[in-house]
C-alpha cells in the first residue's frame, strides 16, 4: 500500500510540472501521449487505493469565499507539551520506553476528520479548547488527502507548515518590504485562516500528520509507530521520526541536529512521545501537560562578539529602525555580523555601548538577535536626525514602547516606499519597477513625483546604459507604463499613498461620488464620514491629503498621463436602497464577490449577517436549516434563489419592505 501511495505522489508531481509547463511558461517536457498514459495511471492508482490528494490533476478544486470562520470547541481538549532544552532531561523522560523522536514543528496545528472515507472537518487548535473551522481551506492544502480507504470515523491531529523556499518567494512578490510576513509560521497562520481558499491555494501551504486521536475498529497493535505507518497507507505525509530510548537517543540528537540546518521547513526543536499507546494514556495529565509526551526546544547557540555599530534604516511610515553590526561569528552554520535590535527601548534595556561585548544567537536557529550585553557601557547615543534625509528625528512613545520616528514628510527613503506602493500590482500595477529600480532613477533625478514615471522615456539612453537594464528590459518597462495609463478610479486613489486608505476604501469612496473625481477632491470631512463604512479617520486623512497645494499640483501632472475608465451607468439604479445577505453556493455567478458587485453596481448594498434591516436573504438552498435562513424567516424576510433574484431584477420586482 506504501509503494502504491508514494506512486500516486510521484505522479501527481510529475503531472502537475507538466501542465504548469504547458500553461504557464509555453513549453512541453513531455507529450500528450505520456501525460495521458500518466494520468491513467494516476487515476487507477486512486480507484484502488481510494487514496486522493488535494492537488492532484484529477481533482477539480472549487474556490469559495466564506463570510467568518465558525469557531466550534474540540471533542477532546488539546494540551501544550512540557518542554526542555536540556538533552539528560530529556533521556530521563524516555527512559527505557521506546519513543518516537520527531520534528517539533513551527506552524498551525490542525485536527483533521474524516467520515465515510471522505475529509468532512477541519479545525485549527485555537486556545486548545476552541478552534476555528477552516475544512474549505484544508481542501486546497498541496498535500492533504481529500479521500482515504479508511470509511470508518478518523480524527487526527497534524501541523500545518508553509517551507522556507515558498515563504521567500511570496515574499518577494510583495513589492512592499515593510508588509511582508516576518517568518514561515506568521505567513502560514494568515494563509489556514483565509476567508477566501483560492488565497490559501497560492500559498503551498502542506500538512504533516503527527498524532492519530482514533480511528473506530482499527487494531494498532498498541503502537504509535503502527499509527503513524498507518495514517502513511492512508495518503497522509507524516512527520519524520526515529525510535528511541534512552541508550540510542544521542545518534538521534546527533541526526536532527544536523538535519535541522539543512530543512526546508520550519522546526523549534523535538517532540518525544511513548510508543505503548496504553501506558502512555495511562499517565493521564497535569493541568497543562500530557505525561505520555515532551518537547526538546534546541539550546541556542551563541557567541560572543564586539559591537562596532548602530546603523539606523528608515522607512515608509517614518520609523528608523536600528541595527547592530558587529565582528562576525559562526551561528548555526552561517556567518552572522547584522542583527535587528527593533527599537530604542530595546536598544536602552540592553544598555548597548560601542565596543561593548555581546553575546547574539538566532531565535529559532533563523533570526540573529542580540542575547545578552555583557558590558553594558550604555554610551549609544540615539540620533536627532534621520540618517537619509538628514532631518528632525523624534523618539515617540507608544504602547509603551519607544521608537525613533523621522518627522520629514518628504523623507527620501518613505518617498522611495511610497513609489513602490504606487507601482504595485493592487495600485498602478506597473512591472519593471522594483524597489531597487526605482531607488536608482530617483537617485539620478528621473523621478520626483508620480507623474514622472510617466515621462521615463525622456530618459532612454541612460536607462538603457544603466546596470541590469538594457535595450529589451528598456521596452518591456515602456510597455508595462504604456498598459498603466488605462486605469480606475479606485486604484489611482490607493496608490497614493493616503494613510489609512487601502483599495477597499477606495473603491467606495469612489462608488459614493459616482467616480467623480472632482467631487472626492472638494468633499468635506463631514461628508466622507458620513458614507457607510468610512469613518472620521479616513475621511481625515482624504481631506488632509486633498487640501495640500503641492499634492493637488502632484496629483494634476499624474492624471495628465491617464485614461480613466469609468464604470458603466446603466442608467436608473435597480436595486438602490436595498440590503442583500448572500450565503451558499453559486451557479450562474463566479462567486460571492461578483455577485455582490453586481449588487453594488445596481446601487444596492450586501452585508455579512441578516438584520431587521435586511431586505432579502439570496440562498440557493432555499429550504435548508442553516442560521441564515432560520433568522430571516423569523424576521419576515423573503429568501431568493440566484434564479429568483435574476428574475426579479429584470421584471424591476424587487423593492423595499
Amino acid at each position: 500500500m506504501e509503494a502504491a501511495v508514494e506512486r500516486i505522489k510521484e505522479l501527481v508531481q510529475k503531472l502537475n510540472e507538466a501542465s504548469k509547463a504547458y500553461y504557464q511558461e509555453d513549453r512541453e517536457i513531455m507529450s500528450n501521449l505520456e501525460y495521458d498514459k500518466l494520468y491513467d495511471e494516476l487515476a487507477e492508482l486512486e480507484r484502488e487505493t481510494k487514496v486522493v490528494l488535494a492537488n492532484s490533476p484529477t481533482v477539480q478544486v472549487g474556490y469559495a469565499a466564506m463570510e467568518e470562520l465558525p469557531k466550534e470547541e474540540h471533542e477532546s481538549p488539546m494540551l501544550s507539551l512540557d518542554k526542555t532544552k536540556d538533552v539528560e532531561e530529556l533521556r530521563e523522560f524516555i527512559g527505557n520506553h521506546r519513543t518516537l523522536l520527531s520534528w517539533k514543528l513551527d506552524g498551525l496545528t490542525i485536527v483533521l476528520t474524516y467520515e465515510n472515507g471522505e475529509l468532512a472537518k477541519a479545525v485549527t487548535r485555537g486556545n486548545g479548547t476552541v478552534g476555528e473551522v477552516i475544512t474549505n481551506n484544508a481542501r486546497v492544502f498541496e498535500n492533504i488527502p481529500l479521500k482515504i480507504p479508511y470509511e470508518g470515523r478518523l480524527i487526527l491531529r497534524g501541523e500545518a507548515i508553509i517551507k522556507y523556499s515558498d515563504f521567500r518567494r511570496i515574499n518577494e512578490m510583495n513589492p512592499d518590504v515593510e508588509t511582508r510576513y516576518k517568518n514561515p509560521r506568521n505567513l502560514c497562520s494568515g494563509s489556514v485562516r483565509q476567508l477566501n481558499n483560492e488565497v490559501t491555494a497560492k500559498r503551498n501551504v502542506q500538512f504533516l500528520a503527527f498524532t492519530l486521536v482514533s480511528a473506530q475498529g482499527v487494531d494498532f497493535e498498541n503502537s504509535r509507530e503502527v499509527q503513524m505507518q498507518w495514517l502513511k497507507d492512508q495518503g497522509f505525509e507524516v512527520v519524520e521520526y526515529r525510535i528511541v530510548t534512552a541508550q540510542t537517543l544521542d545518534d538521534a540528537m546527533e541526526y536532527f541536529s544536523r538535519k535541522i540546518v539543512e530543512n526546508d521547513f520550519p522546526s523549534d526543536g523535538l517532540v518525544a512521545l511513548y510508543d505503548d499507546i496504553a501506558y502512555g494514556d495511562s499517565l493521564g495529565s497535569t493541568a497543562k501537560f500530557p505525561r505520555n509526551s515532551y518537547a526538546f526546544k534546541w539550546a541556542d547557540e551563541k557567541r560572543e562578539t564586539v559591537l562596532r555599530q548602530i546603523e539606523w534604516s528608515p522607512s515608509r511610515t517614518g520609523l528608523i529602525n536600528p541595527i547592530a553590526v558587529f565582528d562576525p561569528v559562526e551561528l548555526e552554520g552561517t556567518t552572522v555580523s547584522r542583527a535587528s535590535v527593533h527599537n530604542v527601548s530595546i536598544v536602552k534595556e540592553l544598555q548597548l555601548g560601542i565596543g561593548d561585548h555581546i553575546e547574539v544567537y538566532k531565535a529559532n536557529m533563523i533570526i540573529p538577535q542580540i542575547a545578552e550585553n555583557l558590558t553594558r557601557s550604555g554610551n549609544l547615543t540615539i540620533p536627532d536626525t534621520c540618517p537619509v534625509c538628514h532631518k528632525e528625528a523624534k523618539i515617540l512613545r507608544e504602547n509603551e514602547v519607544e521608537a525613533l520616528y523621522c518627522m520629514n514628510p518628504q523623507c527620501q527613503a518613505k518617498r522611495i516606499k511610497a513609489f513602490t506602493l504606487f507601482v504595485s500590482r493592487d495600485a498602478m500595477n506597473v512591472d519593471g519597477l522594483s524597489e531597487a529600480t526605482l531607488e536608482k532613477f530617483i537617485a539620478r533625478g528621473f523621478i520626483h513625483d508620480f507623474g514622472d514615471i510617466f515621462e521615463l522615456d525622456r530618459y532612454r539612453e541612460q536607462i538603457i546604459q544603466m546596470e541590469g537594464m538594457g535595450e529589451k528590459s528598456y521596452e518591456n518597462l515602456m510597455a508595462s507604463i504604456r498598459r498603466a495609463q488605462d486605469v480606475t478610479l479606485p486604484r489611482v486613489i490607493y496608490s497614493l499613498g493616503i494613510p489609512n486608505i487601502g483599495l477597499s476604501n477606495a473603491k467606495v469612496i469612489c462608488r459614493y461620488f459616482d467616480y467623480d473625481l472632482e467631487k472626492i477632491r472638494k468633499a468635506t470631512q463631514e461628508e466622507i464620514s458620513g458614507i457607510e463604512g468610512i469613518g472620521p479617520v479616513i475621511a481625515g486623512s482624504l481631506v488632509q491629503f486633498m487640501a495640500s497645494e503641492e499634492n493637488r499640483e502632484k496629483l494634476d501632472h499624474l492624471l495628465s498621463h491617464l485614461r480613466i475608465e469609468k464604470p458603466e451607468q446603466t442608467g436608473q439604479k435597480r436595486l438602490e436602497g436595498l440590503t442583500f445577505v448572500v450565503t451558499g453556493s453559486l451557479e450562474h455567478f463566479t462567486n460571492r464577490s461578483e455577485l455582490k458587485e453586481f449588487i453594488e453596481k445596481e446601487g444596492g448594498k450586501v452585508t455579512g449577517s441578516v438584520t431587521s434591516k435586511t431586505n432579502y436573504l439570496i440562498n440557493n438552498d432555499t429550504a435548508s436549516a442553516s442560521s441564515k435562513n432560520k433568522k430571516a424567516q423569523s424576521l419576515g424576510i423573503p429568501i431568493l434563489s440566484e434564479e429568483d433574484f435574476l428574475r426579479l431584477v429584470e421584471s424591476g420586482a424587487l423593492e423595499d419592505k
